[in-house]
């Protein structure tokens, strides 16, 4: 079979296939600067990224479940898990100052970076002291959500992702489309056209076609070893950081993690704030639900646990630990009172895979480093919602999210807070915005208040507020019911309508059906009786 294959593979135009790669690659980055709504519609035009997607989500959901075949026992866990990752919110500054001071200790340097910019710079001044030009990066969204890899290539660092993944999506010159599993919507032919023209040897030679799935992952670990030999730096991400022994932990399946931590010289752990347990007695019950979580395993196969650079004998490891502690508008959310649960995610991606939205769009539909619902929660409050406002639409509010999150993240709420955040005036009285029980300004906010749409919700609450206006609206609706049929009626309704059935008035209002029927006052009777008795 193996020899097939490597036949039809001196077939192929090479040349041809790299251009045809080209193309997608430059179709995918201009298809990302439009509106998240034209993106959807694109991705719902693709009948085998559904496919591809639905296929995934039914699978993982599946896994999901049979590893969690009580639901009495995940439920106590999923309580344990808010309990932890509620706990170290509600103590996070205490805890960072004592992460900083343990892991100082252990001889890991500590680095504070409030913007994206300034981590990425962080980062280039740590490998520039030390003469790095080639880096092996471990699977990290942080690293992704700050842009590091075009920040570093753009200076002339050489950096390549070591996750199988994510590897395939930085050959395709993509995005991740999920946060477990980055090339989730690609498919074996496709991977073998991607590894064939763009992936090379050692020697430079083009990797032989192939579809063959043990074939593919060989030929990407040859590729990667050899990186792994001669990398100057090792830049990976953290799942959990552990306040009381200043100790980093790092989860991962296929050994490329600690590879890129013990094999260069210099490794850089980089992370989000939030990322911090107080005590490792907290550890193994969120690395039970996180690996349960996204890929239904009982336990990873590999759990690093890294508290220091390589001490005197030793034969391997590191000569120096760097963590960079991400902020990026993390202690702003941090600051809000509602949406502050945002920061329980331990990133598992199981919303994601229970999204019925995400399952038919997938993840490049919504243009940002996190996709599905954490992603429609997180990427507005780091970017703004002036900028990401628009993902909010694409949720029913159907509840699955919430109820398939390990940490009992209230997803469907923040998503509503959020949908108002983006339609409320923004503050302008400054004592207001300073005084402690004010609520936090979201980043944007009001950024999809248009003076229209505010006439119009104004003047529905005024028609609710007074019946006899309520009684003529309700009137001259049901009168002329077949206005709503009319040319300049679609015209006016299209951004509903070109999705969803025109909404058509009855014949007759409710309060009109009661009065025929002789109960149009009895509410109102048995509201002045209840009055009374209540007196």
């Amino acid at each position: 079979m193996s020899q097939k294959i490597a036949s039809d593979s001196m077939h192929i135009n090479i040349e041809q296939l790299q251009q045809e790669l080209n193309v997608e690659q430059r179709e995918f980055n201009e298809l990302q600067q439009r509106h998240f709504k034209v993106r959807a519609k694109m991705a719902l035009e693709n009948e085998a990224l559904r496919k591809s997607f639905r296929g995934a989500s039914d699978f993982l959901m599946g896994k999901r479940k049979a590893v969690f075949p009580d639901e009495g026992a995940l439920s106590a866990l999923r309580d344990r898990g808010e309990s932890i990752r509620q706990h170290s919110l509600a103590n996070l500054p205490e805890l960072l100052e004592r992460l900083e001071n343990n892991l100082t200790a252990n001889g890991i340097q500590v680095h504070w970076a409030e913007t994206a910019d300034e981590a990425c710079a962080i980062i280039h001044d740590i490998l520039t002291a030390n003469n790095a030009r080639t880096v092996v990066k471990g699977k990290s969204m942080v690293t992704e959500e700050i842009e590091l890899n075009h920040f570093l290539e753009a200076r002339g660092i050489e950096c390549l992702e070591s996750d199988m993944g994510e590897y395939l999506v930085q050959l395709a010159g993509e995005t991740p489309s999920h946060i477990i599993m980055p090339a989730i919507h690609k498919n074996k032919a496709q991977i073998a056209r991607l590894m064939h023209a763009r992936a090379q040897t050692s020697d430079g030679s083009q990797v032989p076609y192939t579809e063959d799935v043990d074939e593919l992952i060989g030929n990407a670990r040859a590729i990667l070893r050899d990186k792994f030999m001669r990398a100057d730096a090792g830049i990976s991400g953290v799942n959990m950081a552990v306040a009381n022994t200043g100790t980093l932990c790092l989860v991962e399946n296929e050994g490329n993690g600690r590879m890129t931590t013990t094999m260069p010289k210099l490794h850089i752990a980089v992370t989000g704030i939030e990322k911090v347990v107080e005590d490792f007695s907290h550890v193994p019950e969120l690395l039970t639900l996180l690996t349960r979580s996204a890929t239904g395993q009982k336990i990873s196969t590999y759990f690093n646990m890294i508290s220091g650079p390589k001490k005197a004998g030793e034969l391997d490891g590191p000569e120096q630990v760097h963590l960079v502690l991400v902020d990026n508008g993390r202690s702003r959310i941090f600051s809000h009172p509602v949406l502050k649960p945002t920061l329980q995610c331990i990133r598992c991606g199981a919303c994601m895979n229970h999204c019925p939205v995400y399952a038919r769009v997938g993840g490049h539909a919504y243009g940002s480093t996190y996709p599905g619902p954490i992603g429609q929660v997180v990427t507005p409050q780091i970017a703004g919602l002036d900028k990401h406002g628009d993902m909010l639409s694409a949720c029913s509010l159907n509840g699955a999210c919430g109820e398939a999150c390990p940490v009992r993240i209230p997803l469907p709420e923040l998503i509503r807070e959020l949908r108002a955040e983006a339609v409320s005036p923004q503050f302008t009285d400054a004592a207001a915005v300073s005084n402690a029980t004010a609520v936090q300004e979201v980043m944007g906010r009001g950024a999809k208040r248009t003076l229209g749409e505010s006439l119009i919700w104004r003047g529905w609450a005024l028609t609710h507020r007074f019946a006899p206006l309520y009684r003529i609206m309700t009137t001259a609706m049901t009168r002329g019911r077949g206005l709503f049929r009319s040319k300049a009626a679609a015209a006016l309704l299209s951004p509903w309508t070109d999705s969803r059935s025109t909404p058509q008035p009855a014949r007759r209002s409710l309060h009109e059906l009661a009065k025929a029927r002789g109960v149009a006052g009895q509410y109102q009777n048995n509201t002045a009786d209840k009055r009374g008795d209540n007196a």
